[in-house]
């Protein structure tokens, strides 16, 4: 029978490194330097470039929105101390006792944040104190601002800004107030108040123009293309340093 020898553990291997392996470890740290080097080139370049030769990508755009501009008379109620634009035109609305009510002539978007109020501090005891309120009657004050002369219309100059104190009647509305204050009115065939006093001649909510605004988007396009090309590159320049690692110790 014959004797059958067991192949024991080999042990660790203790041995000295050669020269080969000194010569392999000097190639890995070079190759690790190299990676580290030409990851840094290539974030360097990706910014370059687009900063350079992009440059229109270092900045998103800005956007450009234009609103139609109107001339027109706006009105304003008075309340708590501030004006705030009617919900109604003043041929429909029917004002209680001691209201105070405002017209603005002047050029702005169709928006009630945006459109010119009325100026002046004249209070409705200030505009209707030398009215008596009569039976069956109650007293409206009113605010006629004709606007400035930039938004007035070509060869027409704004009179200076009026108040009244209008009795009303029943189911009077402020159109009727207006009518006995502030004659001559015009309206056009949709009812949109067109003049007061005459002011302005002719015209009537009219678009004058577009007004421009600028609103820029903050989106970063150019760096984020840069930083996206040199981390590629390190991702690249690292995969190719590692296959050559493990074919070499292969």
């Amino acid at each position: 029978m014959s004797d059958v020898r067991q192949d024991r553990p080999t042990p660790l291997d203790t041995r000295r490194p050669t020269r080969a392996d000194q010569v392999e470890e000097v190639i890995l740290e070079s190759l690790q330097r190299a990676v580290v080097r030409r990851g840094l080139i290539a974030l360097t370049l990706g910014t370059v470039v687009t900063v350079g030769v992009f440059p229109a990508q270092a900045e998103a755009p800005s956007q450009v929105s234009e609103t139609p501009s109107y001339r027109y008379w706006s009105f304003w109620e008075h309340e708590k101390d501030s004006w705030t634009y009617a919900s109604e035109g003043p041929t429909t609305q029917h004002p209680d006792d001691g209201a105070l009510l405002g017209f603005r002539f002047g050029v702005s978007e169709d928006n009630a944040d945006r459109s010119a109020q009325p100026r002046g501090t004249a209070s409705f005891d200030d505009i209707c104190q030398d009215t008596p309120r009569k039976s069956g009657t109650h007293r409206v004050a009113l605010v006629v601002d004709f606007g400035t002369v930039k938004d007035a219309p070509k060869g027409e100059r704004p009179p200076s800004p009026h108040t009244a104190c209008a009795l009303l009647a029943g189911e009077d509305t402020t159109g009727d107030a207006l009518a006995r204050t502030m004659k001559p009115l015009r309206y056009n065939a949709d009812g949109l108040l067109c003049s007061l006093n005459g002011y302005p001649g002719s015209g009537c909510g009219e678009e004058v123009g577009q007004q421009r605004a600028q609103a820029k988007n903050s989106g970063g396009g150019g760096s984020s293309l840069g930083l996206s090309m040199g981390v590629g590159a390190v991702l690249a320049l690292s995969a190719a340093a590692l296959w050559q690692v493990r074919r070499r110790r292969q």
